[in-house]
């Protein structure tokens, strides 16, 4: 049996989460609810707390209207009076009705949404409330000051943003700070092994210099740095497969596969595992967004969460992903 997580603080929150979240996106779609609720089972038996989903989860498969992730979580919650043991983030922006406010920052749209997540959750609270894109439609202002509402009601205790450039964080913040509104102390980023720089050219700093604890989506690229991808085996079938190949299965990719192979081997480790803890040694990262559609692949993950690597490994692995 894995070791039980280990717990990192959450930013200057003051909430301690698990060292690996548990991503929800597949509840409901590629995860049926009684697998879901297995999964979600071995993650709390495992000293696992930070649950991530969204309102959105999964309405871009058929037959999905949205909102299942959240559904199956808060009957969990419910059947297994896990809600205190529990730190929830959701998320907010993406189209959930008809109408001009069906989705988007405003804050109509804002508000309903909350209420809904609220409802389908089972709980009188969302502990991390997060902007899941930018909207650009929508006044800055009138976003952060109805998240802060929310904030002031008791409705949402934190606020995070996801999928957002550096300047707008910053103007964010600086906006949090004009009109004594909460401000966004959690950051989600496309972040992993083999890609870098989307976070850490600029996002990285901004997180460093304001406490923003960073909660990376993607860690293990789709599953290109589980190593089941290589120039002489037979790949996984299906559209996704086919771009993660074709955009990492390269010499650059190669060389990240067969120095995480290196570490690996010496830790007795899986390249997944290496992949995770190499993201857990970056600065600011509280907890990588893993994903399980079983609880086997659960538990071949967490003991990413307890693999320490050394200095050099570490370097090796830097220099080998360089450039992504």
């Amino acid at each position: 049996m894995p070791p039980t997580l280990p717990r990192r603080p959450l930013g200057r929150t003051g909430l301690d989460v698990s060292a690996l979240a548990l991503g929800t996106m597949q509840f409901g779609w590629t995860a049926d609810e009684a697998t879901s609720f297995a999964v979600l089972d071995r993650f709390l038996e495992a000293g696992g707390n930070l649950i991530d989903t969204a309102d959105v989860y999964s309405r871009w498969a058929e037959g999905n209207p949205g909102g299942v992730s959240e559904a199956i979580i808060g009957r969990w919650m419910a059947d297994r009076g896990a809600r205190d043991g529990v730190v929830l983030a959701t998320k907010v922006r993406g189209r959930m009705w008809d109408g001009p406010d069906g989705e988007g920052l405003s804050r109509a749209h804002i508000v309903r949404a909350c209420e809904d997540s609220l409802r389908r959750l089972r709980t009188d609270r969302i502990d991390l409330y997060q902007t899941h894109a930018w909207d650009e439609g929508t006044p800055l202002d009138e976003t952060l000051a109805a998240l802060d509402d929310l904030v002031r009601s008791g409705k949402v205790r934190f606020i995070g943003a996801s999928n957002i450039p550096a300047w707008h964080l910053v103007e964010a913040l600086w906006r949090s700070d004009a009109g004594h509104w909460a401000r966004y102390d959690t950051l989600q980023p496309n972040f992993s092994l083999i890609h870098r720089k989307e976070h850490e050219v600029d996002l990285a700093a901004v997180c460093a210099r304001f406490e923003i604890a960073i909660l990376p989506y993607s860690p293990l690229a789709g599953g290109f740095l589980t190593g089941k991808y290589r120039p002489d085996a037979a790949p996984p079938t299906g559209a996704r497969s086919a771009r993660l190949r074709e955009r990492y299965l390269n010499d650059r990719g190669i060389a990240v596969l067969d120095t995480l192979d290196a570490v690996a081997a010496a830790h007795g480790a899986t390249c997944a595992q290496v992949a995770l803890a190499w993201l857990l040694a970056q600065p600011n990262v509280a907890a990588p967004i893993i994903g399980a559609n079983t609880v086997a692949q659960l538990d071949e993950l967490l003991p990413g969460a307890g693999l320490t690597l050394g200095a050099d490994e570490l370097a090796g692995l830097g220099a080998a992903s360089a450039g992504w």
